[in-house]
């Protein structure tokens, strides 16, 4: 029996590593990853580093674009607006020459239109003074209502032009309010008591810094409103101090000023609907006039309604010490012209025949011409001379009536008193007027106060 023989041993078995080997291997492995991860690391670092300075080199490229092309917009813009400048600043001066034309042109047609309303007035007067009819003289006095409607009407229209051109200038100056409101009742008494209205005036001891022909214009063109629109109870004009400052309110038991209309009427002949309640003519001009010299003063305005109760307009002025009191002015009285000798100097034939009617109706002698030849020639004589001079300041051919007046005093020898007539508004004819002692009384003339102020120079005379 064969048996099998036992297998031969394969060779020897590896041996196993002695521990110290072993573990000095895993160290040297372990280290070489290491090493390895450091390398990576420092790849990816110098990777990212280029990477984020190219990414840095394109955004600074790209922030440059941006820069020039934000630079070119800012300078585009600014040269636009440097345009826009230029074109305001030239449409400005435009619409500043295009007032100052407008104030000339409403200057000079006031005084061509004052001029036929001076005589027509002059006229209605001297035919008041003639015995007529009762009928004739109501017709008088509604031809003369329409009249002084039309004068006011032009007055108004040269008052705001003047005002938008900046031609009128504020004198502020110490005003006591009483004062000021003492000549507005004075005015509007007599109205409010024929419509049935009480006009309460509370002034107090109150002084405020502002020009008193601009504040006593406003107060009144309130006040008239007031009265025009109230049927029934009153208007107040009360003056009232607190913190250094006086406020003038004017209200009134009128229909009251809807929410809609509350600035609509400070503007040109708006109305808002309203009627007077006494069939009078509203302009529609009159808190378009307040509102322009309020701003021109540097007043506030405010204003306060309650439709159907009234409305209270307040005016918000600066407080001032008192002004040094004044000796109070001799005021002449009597009104009588019987035998005084006037020479008259006229250029507009309707206005010099018209004068020399209501000169001759009250008893005096009139010695009228057109001009300084003519009024020589009219004369008596080198030794007669004239009581009072009433003259014409702009006469035909660029002539004065200043001129004439200076010639009458030289010729003999005395400052004979003169009245200077015009419907020249200006500052400058004023101040030429006054420099020359003469009395000013802007046309159209009212009779009555002609009358008084003739009787008052011959007195003194």
């Amino acid at each position: 029996m064969t048996g099998e023989a036992p297998a031969a041993a394969a060779g020897p078995a590896a041996a196993p590593a002695p521990p110290d080997e072993a573990a000095a291997l895993r160290r040297r492995v372990a280290k070489l990853e290491r090493i390895n991860a450091a390398l990576m690391s420092q790849v990816e670092r110098s990777m990212d580093q280029r990477g984020s300075a190219y990414s840095l080199f394109q955004t600074a490229i790209t922030l440059e674009g941006q820069v020039r092309a934000r630079t070119e917009e800012l300078t585009a813009l600014m040269r636009s607006l440097e345009r826009s400048n230029q074109a305001l600043t030239a449409a400005k001066e435009e619409a500043e020459r295009a007032n100052r034309s407008k104030t000339r042109f409403l200057t000079a047609a006031s005084h061509d239109l004052l001029q036929p309303l001076n005589a027509a007035r002059l006229s209605l007067s001297a035919l008041g003074d003639l015995p007529v009819g009762r009928e004739a003289r109501g017709i008088v006095g509604q031809v003369e209502r329409g009249l002084q409607t039309i004068e006011d009407l032009i007055k108004t229209l040269l008052d705001i032009s003047k005002l938008d051109a900046g031609l009128i200038q504020p004198v502020p100056r110490p005003v006591r309010v009483a004062d000021v409101l003492a000549s507005v009742e004075a005015s509007f008494g007599p109205l409010a008591a024929r419509k049935g209205l009480r006009l309460g005036v509370r002034a107090g001891e109150t002084w405020v810094a502002s020009d008193v022909v601009l504040l006593q214009r406003i107060l009144q063109n309130l006040v008239s409103n007031a009265v025009r629109y109230t049927a029934a109870g009153g208007v107040l004009v009360a003056a009232r101090s607190r913190d250094g400052a006086v406020r003038i309110d004017v209200i009134d038991s009128g229909s009251g000023i809807p929410e809609a209309d509350r600035e609509l009427i400070f503007e040109e002949f708006h109305r808002g609907g309203r009627e007077s309640v006494d069939g009078e003519i509203a302009l529609g001009l009159g808190l378009s006039i307040v509102r322009r010299s309020a701003l021109a003063l540097g007043h506030a305005l405010t204003l306060a309604s309650r439709v159907g109760h009234g409305s209270r307009f307040s005016l918000h002025l600066p407080a001032c010490a008192p002004e040094p009191p004044r000796p109070a002015p001799a005021l002449a009285l009597p009104t009588s012209l019987t035998g005084a000798r006037i020479a008259l100097i006229e250029n507009d034939k309707a206005a010099l025949e018209a004068l020399a009617r209501l000169f001759h109706g009250w008893d005096a002698h009139a010695f009228a011409a057109r001009d300084h030849l003519s009024l020589v020639r009219l004369l008596p004589g080198s030794t007669w001379s004239p009581d009072v001079i009433v003259a014409d300041y702009h006469l035909d051919g660029g002539a004065c009536g200043l001129d004439t007046v200076a010639w009458l005093r030289a010729v003999h020898g005395h400052d004979i008193p003169a009245i200077v007539t015009t419907a020249d508004h200006s500052a400058e004819v004023e101040a030429h007027v006054r420099a020359t002692g003469c009395e000013l009384v802007h046309k159209p003339i009212k009779p009555a106060q002609l009358r008084a102020l003739l009787a008052h120079m011959l007195t003194q005379g």
